[in-house]
């Protein structure tokens, strides 16, 4: 039970978060600042620290103290987390300690995503400052999680003068580090590489990445985690950073010339410029901190937790969903009602329960043929679906399939919808060009045939609000693809996209109130937009559009890094890949695939090898199996895909059973791969290992020797049950 335990508050005003593993401590100092004093394993009393008044050099104390709330133009010389721009003209701001406020339970973000929680699992300390000179106050939020060693933070700041503000630089989170040899990680990519983790010494100077995109995009990942120069995945200190945002960002790491870290993460400065009207308020974006001394998986796996249980709210967070084919890669614009039904046909048969229908479906006046037509124009084609859509889905939905408990169960059919984009040729642009992003007179650029609606206007809102829902209503179902295709560009003003992020998130709020039992999956040209803001709203993502499984593997790994596996949609597709040209064995690709909670088929059921047909039954079976313990469970990475010999693990919430999956990803001859060992047992208890028993000891400090054939691409899963 969280009590007031969890947060201390000293007569001599100092604060501290309390969790199960993790201290977080500050103080308000003599001049109102407030001071960082200790984020880490649990410290009751530290010890006293040097005055900062007293230090020689150029800077004053601003220079050398750890502040909670950074700003800029009175000697702190490193990059702050706000910097405003006031009426007066100039920058410099002085925000100081008034009076604080703990609250059971945690209070919701106006119009934006954050972690949630009652009082039994979750405190929050409300710190108000005020700025007098400026007419500014500020409410900063910390909510402590005691169960996942986390801390959430954001801020309000509020204009009570009577002119205008401007905020240009607003950072949800500001870590601050002792000076040590620290090493920052991240994940970073593109468009079918997304997530590929990245590991480097913080130097002195400033480091970072940003996402200008108008998304959180595939080149940038809105998660940072700072480690000991030592740590590995199970051993040492481990700090993640993760911002619950889904557009640009930025990831500002700084070692000052006195070896202090100071990271900020928040929102992109290039892409905020936000007026404070008078009597207005801002908010920033929550951000989450997690601290682990196990390592960089014991920080994975509190973010995991948290995300599953305090930040995805959909009711399929927790549930097991069913094995879907969706029909892109076997279809693409190739379709009818007829030949879909064929195809769902052909899925029913062999027990996968879910059908969805990808890009195609919808454009009158300008069918929707290609990419190149009718995106805004959310209505049925009337030629491929000449009795409408809902006549089509009952056909379909009265298929039989197999369910996961082996009796018969209608087929459910999904759908694939676009809605923040427009073609030029639709009868949407022509109706309404000015609902397209757009500065000025200048060209609007296209990318893939496409614009961006602007959804800080509130009439684009309503529109895709009904139009989607309208569809949504009009048939029976069962799950969403959501799609975005590509960046921002020729933006009004340098504050649209965080006014286009408050409007999708308008949006999206209205539309899984409405349809809160559809299964929504997110995706942007893949990974390009799985961040926590998403997951707030939907339990997973499509994670790549790669589907080889040697570059899932990749990509599937460093997602978890941050995220849980319950959150990625994996799927198995045809070979040779139409990304990379790569042939895989079919079981290669479906045990790769078992590491998401979301597992399908990318490819024509009808025209694989005949022997791969048969087994997509068996496989089925093996990924209902699976499932559970990814959807619940707790994840341990046991090798990396550099390792030639990837390997994770996940373990049940009752800590009785675990399954494993192993991968050898080229034959090697006279080198052999390490013993496996396990993690997350009970050294004590007695494992059964597809009929060997084990001591949980032995599993963990000696470790399995798998057996590899000489053959490339192999792969094992072999479940582990307490006796």
């Amino acid at each position: 039970m969280t009590s007031p335990k969890h947060i201390e508050v000293g007569t001599d005003q100092t604060f501290a978060l309390i969790a199960q593993g993790m201290h977080y401590r500050f103080h308000v100092d003599q001049h109102g600042e407030l001071v960082h004093d200790h984020f880490g394993s649990p410290a009751p009393a530290l010890p006293p620290r040097g005055a900062a008044d007293d230090l020689p050099g150029w800077g004053t104390r601003l220079v050398d103290e750890m502040r909670e709330l950074p700003d800029s133009g009175r000697g702190d010389m490193r990059l702050p987390a706000i910097h405003i721009r006031h009426g007066a003209g100039h920058t410099v701001t002085a925000f100081e300690y008034a009076s604080h406020e703990v609250v059971e339970g945690k209070p919701g973000l106006p119009g934006l995503p954050a972690t949630w929680g009652a009082a039994d699992n979750v405190s929050t300390l409300l710190v108000n400052l005020v700025d007098e000179e400026a007419q500014l106050s500020a409410v900063l939020r910390y909510s402590v999680f005691p169960k996942y060693n986390a801390v959430a933070r954001s801020f309000t700041i509020t204009n009570n003068g009577t002119a205008a503000a401007e905020i240009q630089r607003a950072a949800s989170f500001t870590l601050n580090l002792e000076p040590g040899d620290w090493d920052m990680i991240q994940l970073s990519g593109d468009w079918s590489r997304e997530t590929r983790q990245m590991r480097r010494p913080v130097h002195v100077g400033t480091q970072g990445f940003q996402s200008s995109t108008g998304y959180s995009s595939h080149y940038f990942n809105p998660f940072v985690a700072l480690t000991s120069s030592t740590t590995t995945e199970n051993q040492g200190e481990a700090y993640g950073l993760s911002l619950i945002y889904s557009g640009s960002f930025s990831v500002d790491v700084e070692r000052f010339v006195s070896d202090k870290v100071r990271a900020n993460i928040g929102l992109h400065p290039l892409h905020l410029s936000w007026n404070l009207a008078p009597g207005e308020s801002f908010t920033s974006p929550e951000a989450v901190a997690v601290y682990s001394s196990n390592g960089i998986g014991g920080m994975s796996r509190s973010l995991h937790s948290l995300y599953r249980n305090h930040l995805s709210r959909s009711v399929w967070t927790k549930r097991t969903r069913p094995p879907l084919l969706n029909s892109w890669e076997g279809m693409y614009f190739d379709f009818d009602a007829a030949a879909l039904y064929e195809r769902a046909k052909s899925c029913a048969e062999l027990g996968i329960r879910l059908f969805v229908m990808d890009d195609g479906w919808f454009g009158d006046k300008h069918p929707r043929l290609n990419d190149t037509t009718s995106l805004g124009d959310w209505f049925v084609n009337q030629k491929r679906f000449p009795e409408g859509l809902d006549a089509f889905v009952k056909q379909l939905t009265a298929l039989q399939t197999k369910g996961a408990d082996g009796k018969a169960q209608a087929l459910q059919f999904g759908i694939w919808v676009e809605p923040e984009m427009v073609s030029p040729t639709s009868e949407l642009y022509e109706a309404h060009p000015d609902w397209a992003l757009h500065a000025g007179k200048r060209k609007r650029t296209e990318c893939r045939s496409q614009l961006v609606l602007d959804l800080s206007k509130r009439e684009v809102q309503d529109y895709i609000i009904k139009t989607i829902g309208d569809i949504l209503a009009s048939a029976n179902i069962s799950y969403v693809k959501w799609d975005n295709n590509r960046p921002m560009h020729e933006m009004p003003s340098p504050s649209t996209p965080h006014s286009y992020m408050l409007g999708l998130y308008r949006v999206l709020d209205k539309l899984t109130t409405r349809f809160p039992d559809i299964l929504w999956e997110g995706c942007a040209s893949g990974g390009g937009r799985f961040d926590p803001g998403i997951l707030y709203y939907w339990p997973q993502s499509w994670t790549s559009d790669d589907t080889d499984a040697i570059e899932r593997l990749y990509i599937q790994w460093g997602t978890t890094l941050a995220y849980p596996p319950s959150a990625m949609g994996c799927h198995v597709s045809a070979c040779p890949n139409h990304q990379v040209g790569r042939t895989t064995p079919l079981m290669f690709r479906m045990h790769v695939a078992l590491m998401g909670g979301s597992f399908g088929f990318e490819l024509d059921v009808d025209k694989i090898d005949p022997a791969d047909r048969a087994a997509i039954p068996e496989l089925i079976a093996l990924s209902d199996r699976v499932a559970p313990f990814v959807i619940h469970g707790d994840q341990y990475r046991l090798a990396a895909p550099e390792t030639n010999w990837p390997s994770v693990m996940y373990t049940a919430a009752d800590g009785k059973e675990a399954v494993l999956l192993a991968f050898q990803m080229q034959a090697r001859l006279r080198i052999y791969p390490a013993a496996l060992k396990l993690e997350g047992l009970d050294a004590d208890a007695k494992y059964n290992v597809e009929g060997v028993e084990y001591t949980g000891a032995a599993l963990m400090n000696s470790g399995l020797r798998l057996q590899w054939k000489s053959e490339d691409f192999q792969s094992q899963v072999l479940f582990i049950r307490k006796v």
